[in-house]
């Protein structure tokens, strides 16, 4: 398969034998869109940060952008290296793994911002996970996002995936439908302006502030793809769940739906605070 782009990189026998599965699966599973390849077919080092609605985004977002001529590491949960041949693959085609709790995540963190310094395009979903919030938006980031961005003066790209969702259904059993073929973009929007924060003291602050301007701008550009007004606010999904548990223990809501109903801005973070918590 022949791929054009002004900074093609060399690939590995694991990464050749991914673009062998995944090229025509992407193809297989949806009609594909893939929209803005010129925004990151960029030389140099490149963060990009990205929603994240499925767990086919990972497949997807790993396509298009080497679709761009580049290599992407993509930061993913360290229990997935553990998965006999899977952590074989993922280790081979240079994903970095990301330890979660107990202050492990620090690891991985450095791990990527030295893959940036060296001149590498890394790849993070700064939900950390499948986003939980009921529309599908965006939700608060985690700080590991703003940290990379002020590491270093390079290009902070926003891509999002829309459509993966209805082919593979988040937290839903059975939730894989292929069939009728469903539409999937995948697009890439404007690098976000990072200016007025840079050459700062790093402090909680401008990390939650950065974090804050990052995601909003994939919301901001999901919203575009989507054709709908965004939300203001990010679902915090741990105030969803303390909401969940007070209800539960106080037996008056079986799920959280009942409780966002009752007290609707009580699971969102606000998109930019006065003050540090």
């Amino acid at each position: 398969m022949r791929r054009r782009g002004p900074v093609f990189e060399k690939a590995n026998g694991w990464i050749r034998f991914c673009e062998f599965v995944m090229f025509p699966l992407t193809r297989v599973l949806g009609r594909r869109s893939f929209e803005g390849l010129e925004v990151v077919a960029i030389p140099g080092p490149v963060l990009v940060v990205a929603n994240h609605i499925s767990q086919l985004d990972p497949v997807y977002t790993a396509v298009y952008l080497r679709k761009s001529g580049r290599l992407p590491h993509i930061m993913a949960k360290a229990s997935l290296f553990r998965i006999p041949v899977v952590g074989k693959i993922l280790t081979g085609t240079g994903m970095i793994p990301v330890e979660r709790g107990g202050g492990q995540g620090q690891v991985g963190l450095e791990a990527a911002i030295k893959m940036l310094h060296d001149g590498h395009m890394v790849l993070i979903y700064p939900d950390g996970t499948v986003t939980r919030d009921p529309d599908q938006w965006p939700m608060k980031p985690r700080p590991g996002v703003a940290a990379m961005a002020l590491s270093g003066d390079f290009p902070v790209i926003p891509v999002v995936h829309w459509g993966t969702q209805e082919v593979y259904v988040p937290y839903v059993k059975g939730g894989f439908h292929p069939l009728p073929r469903k539409n999937i973009r995948v697009v890439a929007g404007p690098p976000v302006d990072l200016s007025a924060f840079r050459g700062r003291p790093v402090d909680a602050r401008l990390i939650r502030d950065v974090s804050y301007v990052i995601q909003g701008a994939v919301r901001d550009l999901l919203g575009e793809v989507r054709g709908e007004t965004p939300p203001v606010e990010f679902y915090d999904q741990k105030k969803a769940d303390r909401l969940r548990a007070r209800a539960e223990a106080a037996g008056t809501a079986a799920n959280i739906e009942t409780v966002v109903a009752t007290d609707p801005v009580a699971a969102v973070e606000p998109a930019a605070e006065k003050k540090d918590r």
